[in-house]
């Protein structure tokens, strides 16, 4: 059973929680997730703290990650999980939290030629998958990302431009 916990600590773009958690829990459960993940969307002051504390860099950014109990296999199709959600008494795997800045998500949205809406989909979508163990330091990693960004976001875009997912992967400043 997947939890997500959702938080609005920004005053830039107004949300709707719900559907940011509904999306996420549907991404966990096609990547055969199992736990709980918090999902905080906050302004470009704590992101940009948050930024240079954990990687070092000035400056807000889009997404940011941050694994909490690491899974065997994560990142792989197909891994198991184990849970502890349903043993009585016993706490669910935190899988971790993903934050994301919506005043920098509607400049990538602009740039993107795409809704705010689709472009935080995919920041939830793109920030779960690096939970999961995915990366982009690479040609190869990063096609593989995308190429689960586009599953798991099929249902839910109408437009999907390649040259927008070219640009993402030079430019990409989420991780």
């Amino acid at each position: 059973m997947n939890e997500v916990l959702t938080s609005d600590e920004q005053e830039d773009q107004p949300l709707d929680l719900e559907e940011w958690a509904e999306l996420a829990g549907r991404v966990l459960d096609a990547e055969e997730a199992q736990g709980e993940l918090s999902l905080a969307f906050v302004s470009e002051a704590v992101m940009a703290d948050l930024n240079q504390r954990f990687r070092g860099r000035s400056g807000p950014t889009d997404v940011l990650s941050f694994p909490i109990d690491e899974q065997p296999g994560a990142g792989q199709p197909g891994a198991e999980q184990v849970s502890n959600a349903d043993a009585p008494g016993e706490q669910p795997v935190m899988l971790g939290d993903v934050v994301i800045c919506p005043a920098v998500a509607v400049a990538n949205a602009a740039d993107h030629g795409q809704s705010l809406d689709d472009e935080i989909a995919l920041l939830v979508v793109h920030g779960i998958l690096h939970l999961r163990g995915m990366d982009h330091e690479d040609e190869t990693e990063a096609a593989a990302m995308e190429e689960r960004e586009c599953q798991l976001l099929a249902d839910r875009r109408t437009d999907r431009r390649t040259d927008r997912r070219t640009d993402r992967r030079t430019s990409c400043r989420t991780c």
